[in-house]
């Protein structure tokens, strides 16, 4: 057993909430403003990560984008989609972090909802009383 070691320092504040990305973001449901699901939380973009350098002493990166797409293949076999191929929804849009992330926006104004969007207009519209609710 070892003695207990009093040198190491205390650890580090930060302004502002301390997130897990792997246990408090990725993989969880972005609801928009009126709780309707956009899609799910894929990776994220973050800015002020120093390349080539020591972390050690160097301030906290913030998330600049949450990022979701099509990720199902790349999870199955292996690396990463390409840039190009993710929307981004920029982390100002982030309202709450729960059970869910909470945007306060309409999910009708972002990107990442267009493919339903588009089956709605283009598919479903098309459809005997698709293009109203049902009573």
């Amino acid at each position: 057993m070892t003695p207990h070691d009093d040198s190491l320092a205390p650890p580090d504040t930060y302004a502002g909430q301390v997130l897990d990305a792997q246990l408090h973001l990725l993989d969880r449901q972005v609801l928009d403003t009126d709780g309707v699901p956009v899609s799910t939380l894929d990776d994220l973009e973050i800015t002020d990560l120093p390349l080539d350098v020591s972390l050690r002493g160097t301030p906290a990166p913030t998330i600049a984008n949450l990022l979701t797409g099509v990720t199902l293949g790349t999870r199955i076999f292996g690396g990463r989609p390409p840039s190009s191929r993710l929307t981004r929804i920029p982390w100002r849009h982030v309202t709450d972090i729960g059970v869910v992330v909470t945007l306060g926006v309409s999910g009708e104004r972002l990107d990442a909802t267009w493919p339903e969007r588009w089956v709605r207009d283009h598919i479903v519209a098309h459809i005997p009383g698709g293009r109203h609710d049902p009573e």
